[in-house]
């Protein structure tokens, strides 16, 4: 990866933290200390890092977007998770289930080999572990989340259908 980008990524990063440490000059609704200015510090570098490292493997935009939708799928999914928790609260411990999705994400990017057509079976059977949640959720009177978790697993099934796009493409060009 280019010296040039990684500064760039670092920067970028800095600015988006920029935002809450300005809108706590103004306002007692956001009140972050050191340790969530270094967590989404860490978070956003990452993530950004990582659609860097990952959407450098191919040269189609469609596999780019797919890749920035899933990228940016899982920084909100893990952000949300860490600020307020998408079951009750961010304590509530059922709110690790959600890594589960992740954990389904990271083991099939692995087996999938970066490769759009088993990039999009990964992030088709993230939509589903996330719709599994939802159900447990419900079934376990655990809450209603079956809005939120319909939206990320729409968000993951978006990505799949982009991967699914970008594996014609490829298939086209060669």
């Amino acid at each position: 990866m280019h010296k040039k980008r990684l500064i760039l990524l670092a920067l970028a990063t800095v600015l988006i933290l920029l935002l809450p440490l300005i809108t706590m000059q103004f306002t007692d609704e956001v009140i972050w200390n050191l340790a969530d200015f270094i967590v989404a510090g860490i978070l956003i570098f990452g993530f950004g890092l990582t659609y860097q490292l990952i959407s450098s493997e191919m040269k189609l935009v469609t596999y780019k977007v797919a890749v920035g939708l899933a990228v940016a799928t899982s920084l909100i999914l893990i952000w949300m998770n860490l600020a307020v928790g998408i079951i009750g609260n961010e304590e509530n411990p059922a709110n690790l289930m959600f890594f589960g999705v992740l954990a389904v994400g990271m083991i099939g990017t692995f087996i999938a080999r970066l490769k759009p057509y088993g990039m999009a079976l990964t992030l088709f059977a993230m939509a589903f572990a996330q719709i599994l949640i939802a159900i447990f959720t419900l079934i376990a009177g655990l809450g209603f989340t079956l809005i939120i978790n319909g939206l990320f697993a729409s968000l993951w099934c978006g990505s799949a259908l982009l991967f699914l796009i970008a594996n014609q493409q490829q298939a086209i060009e060669h």
